[in-house]
């Protein structure tokens, strides 16, 4: 009897306990329950994959505060294994990951779910520092090395950075602060950087607050650019965060963008100096199109300063441009060498302009004191048509180099509103040679009026040829 009063006793107890649990809320078994999610996944893309993981399979934790610098790279590191067995893709789920930098790898997709955000972390000791690129002779911010960019990748094939609009936030405002009070010991790191390498797609993300440009292809080829969002903080600027820079690459499409930016929303370059020269890797073949872009402190489109390996055959058309400082600005210097010719630019609208057009040949910033006063730049057929501008305060400055002048400028069928507080000369010109028509207000005397219209490519480029496919699969991932 004694024994079943005492089991009695435990029994109330225990029944008692669960109400109390129970009537106050609590987790009485603090058990940690895996929960199954499943989503639809469908995107377009220049190649689709035959293997899916998620990031939480390998640990990932969207908390914003756990570090998944590992988890990236373990699941990557796994995902390798199929580059010759269909490809694979990794899945970034809803939440927010916070991650230092991270390696691609080939025939690979890294796809960001539409309320999945990735944060760059502020831990220096998760940037690893690199060496400089060969054809700039040393890091921008600093002499020597640079920060290796938070999604990095080298002599690989077939990548593709996508998503559901998904975003990548570089928390830069660290990085920026730090460069302002010249305390940075080597350059800044970029968002995404993809050098040496072939058939790559970065579409239909959003990037944010990058410590430096935001997405830099180098040395490579046949690359796609779509539908991003680049947005940079423009008060106070944010310095030099460039939208999209390609850089010494070759067929490379642009289109569907909207950027803005505290420095050029597209700047195109090909090393710098002696580095570039000695390099001698162009950018070419180039196309821009329907973009849109802020850029109150630079460029729409920039082409150079570093253009030392040659800038030739870029195509843009239907830009938009909204209170930026230029439309397009060729920015080159003594010591360049290089060239930017077959440059071609039609049906752009410019509205809250400093100027519709700059040319430069007294940019002035060298990589060292080593570079060759005898290497000259040549700008040679330069070719813009079917525009329209509002609200200008200086329709053009152009400025070429004494004994080295910007030759075969066309400009066609372009009408610039001129501000309230505009300058009272719209047009100032310096050692360059070519024609206008139907310009208004009436261009300088070195570019005389002569009825024609300026050329624009009707060839198609192999990179508007590539086969564009759609990719999906209903998948599941638990956390």
């Amino acid at each position: 009897m004694q024994v079943h009063a005492e089991r009695k006793t435990i029994f109330i107890l225990i029944l008692g306990l669960l109400s109390f649990c129970l009537l106050r809320g609590v987790d009485c078994h603090r058990r940690k329950v895996k929960v199954s999610h499943s989503f639809d996944i469908q995107y377009s893309a220049i190649s689709c994959r035959e293997h899916t993981a998620f990031l939480t399979d390998f640990g990932g934790v969207g908390d914003g505060k756990t570090s998944n610098t590992k988890a990236f790279q373990s699941a990557i590191n796994h995902l390798s294994q199929f580059q010759s067995q269909g490809g694979s893709q990794l899945i970034v789920p809803p939440g927010r990951y916070l991650t230092g930098s991270f390696n691609l790898t080939s025939h690979f997709t890294l796809y960001l779910h539409k309320e999945a955000v990735l944060l760059a972390s502020q831990e220096v000791s998760e940037w690893e520092v690199i060496e400089p690129l060969p054809s700039y002779g040393r890091g921008r911010d600093a002499d020597g090395g640079r920060y290796i960019s938070l999604i990095f990748g080298t002599n690989l094939t077939d990548v593709i950075i996508t998503g559901a609009n998904g975003t990548i936030d570089g928390q830069g405002a660290s990085w920026w602060k730090e460069f302002k009070n010249n305390k940075l010991k080597y350059t800044r790191p970029y968002l995404i950087e993809i050098m040496f390498s072939d058939q790559i797609q970065i579409s239909n993300i959003t990037l944010l607050n990058s410590p430096s440009w935001n997405v830099h292809p180098v040395y490579s080829s046949n690359i796609l650019i779509q539908g991003l969002t680049i947005l940079a903080p423009i008060v106070p600027i944010s310095p030099n965060t460039d939208g999209i820079n390609p850089d010494s690459c070759t067929n490379v499409r642009i289109e569907d963008c909207y950027i803005v930016s505290g420095d050029d929303c597209i700047a195109v370059k090909s090393g710098w100096d002696e580095y570039g020269i000695a390099f001698g890797m162009p950018t070419q073949h180039l196309i821009i199109r329907r973009l849109t872009c802020i850029s109150p402190d630079s460029a729409v489109i920039a082409l150079g300063s570093e253009m030392s390996g040659g800038i030739q055959d870029v195509r843009a058309e239907d830009i938009l441009a909204i209170n930026s400082e230029s439309g397009i600005r060729i920015k080159t210097a003594v010591g360049r060498g290089g060239f930017v010719k077959d440059i071609f630019v039609r049906r752009m609208t410019m509205k809250t302009m400093k100027w519709a057009f700059w040319m430069t040949g007294n940019y002035g910033s060298h990589a060292d004191d080593k570079y060759d006063k005898n290497a000259l730049p040549v700008i040679n057929g330069i070719n813009y048509s079917d525009m329209v501008a509002d609200n200008v305060t200086m329709a053009a400055r152009l400025e070429g180099i004494d004994g080295d002048p910007f030759t075969g400028i066309c400009i066609s069928n372009v009408t610039i509103s001129m501000a309230a507080k505009a300058k009272k000369v719209p047009w100032t010109c310096t050692d360059v040679e070519g024609l206008t028509s139907s310009v208004s207000p009436t261009a300088c005397n070195l570019l005389p009026e002569q009825v024609t219209n300026c050329p624009f490519p009707t060839d198609v480029l192999p990179i508007d040829t590539i086969e564009i496919k759609t990719c999906s699969c209903r998948t599941n991932y638990f956390i």
